[in-house]
């Protein structure tokens, strides 16, 4: 029997030696490789080339989500499915979007755990049923917005880190100006991107400034 190579990235070593005995009692699993935040998980996902990926998405400095993205674009073939703590929609979806295959509760049983992980390498989308159904309303909803109102989905703090972008402000100088991190800056461009549809920040611009009004700094 061919095992399924796997990397554990978690920035809680106790969490990551447990995760690892399971998969060890299994036939089927091998744990190659353990790393502390993303930017090790993107390292370790170079030389290791695993077939799949358990990242978790709150880890200091280079998160999850920025990890599994890059790791999907470089290393396509590898299966990156997010491990949390919390079910936040829009962690949900941003995950999705940077191309993971699944999305699981910290708090769901072993069993589950390794019956998901399986179908996941056998292409299935690694959620509970829980999750998919909030996947599921997502779609309906977006399907059922006429094109030009997705701009009407920015929260208001996306509606100022626009109107700051529309100003041509940096991401660095957003920062200082909402007394925000940076990198939470480029998770707020990340999520307006892929709200709006567009590939570009002067999309971004030019695609919401016709349909919605844009709050200044100070809003």
């Amino acid at each position: 029997m061919e095992r399924i190579r796997v990397l554990l990235a978690d920035d809680h070593a106790l969490f990551r030696e447990g995760l690892a005995t399971i998969l060890a009692a299994q036939p089927d699993f091998e744990v190659v490789g353990e790393a502390g935040d993303g930017l090790e998980a993107l390292v370790k996902a170079r030389e290791l080339v695993p077939d799949l990926i358990l990242m978790d998405i709150e880890m200091p400095g280079f998160d999850g989500l920025e990890a599994t993205r890059q790791i999907v674009q470089e290393l396509p073939a590898v299966i990156v499915v997010m491990l949390t703590v919390r079910g936040e929609d829009e962690k949900l979806f941003e995950a999705i979007k940077g191309g993971a295959q699944g999305y699981l509760l910290k708090n769901i049983y072993s069993r589950q755990i390794l019956d998901m992980l399986r179908g996941a390498v056998r292409g299935e989308a690694a959620l509970t049923p829980a999750m998919a159904s909030h996947v599921l309303e997502e779609f309906r909803r977006l399907s059922q917005r006429v094109p030009g109102e997705q701009s009407a989905a920015l929260t208001r703090r996306e509606q100022e880190v626009l109107s700051l972008v529309a100003e041509g402000a940096t991401d660095q100088e957003i920062a200082d100006a909402l007394y925000l991190s940076l990198n939470t800056v480029k998770s707020h461009m990340r999520n307006i991107l892929a709200k709006l549809h567009v590939s570009s920040r002067q999309e971004a611009v030019l695609y919401a400034r016709p349909k919605q009004p844009l709050t200044g700094k100070g809003a």
